[in-house]
């Protein structure tokens, strides 16, 4: 028994360890912003790895359950799209532009991680601002790292009871997210 609790609390331990970020965004350059979203290119960064696997935590690139099995890059850019289109109407300034983002993580949660302890979706991205006349770069590349908290349990459950899946949430952080490195 107390092998058996012990074995639970590092492993408990080792994934709280494991969801914290290892790295920071990088600075978002102080300047005047007056930006119109008019659109968005997404890309996953080559070579990362999909893990369709139901541990508490696997070892990948992409971890995303929120929608059926298939294209995981393609669901998650999917969302990203959903979030710029969201901004559309709130970033209106006077320099339309169109932004890059190239992913290079996105770290969910699995069924068993939700249905019991939960964790957080870690998701770090490459964000690049242009022109969207001349293609020009306004603002050079800057490494995001954007952490929303993922309820486990009964938690979780009570929320997909509401409406609110993990496909709701997600878009609905990223839609805040892409708006404050916008504004």
């Amino acid at each position: 028994m107390f092998k058996s609790l012990l074995s639970l609390m590092v492993l408990l331990i080792g994934m709280a360890a494991c969801s914290l970020p290892t790295s920071q965004s990088d600075v978002r350059p102080v300047m005047d912003r007056s930006y119109t979203l008019t659109g968005l290119n997404f890309a996953v960064a080559e070579g990362l790895t999909v893990s369709e696997e139901n541990r508490y935590y696997p070892t990948s690139d992409i971890v995303w359950r929120g929608d059926a099995p298939g294209p995981r890059g393609d669901q998650i850019g999917a969302m990203f799209k959903t979030a710029a289109d969201r901004n559309k109407s709130v970033i209106r300034g006077d320099v339309p532009i169109v932004v890059d983002v190239q992913l290079l993580r996105f770290h969910g949660v699995t069924e068993r991680t939700r249905g019991s302890i939960g964790g957080v979706y870690n998701i770090i991205f490459m964000l690049t601002v242009r022109d969207a006349r001349t293609g020009e770069v306004i603002e050079p590349a800057r490494r995001v790292v954007a952490n929303l908290p993922a309820p486990g349990g009964s938690e979780a459950m009570a929320l997909e009871h509401q409406g609110r899946t993990e496909k709701v949430e997600v878009t609905n952080f990223l839609t805040a997210t892409l708006r404050n490195q916008l504004i």
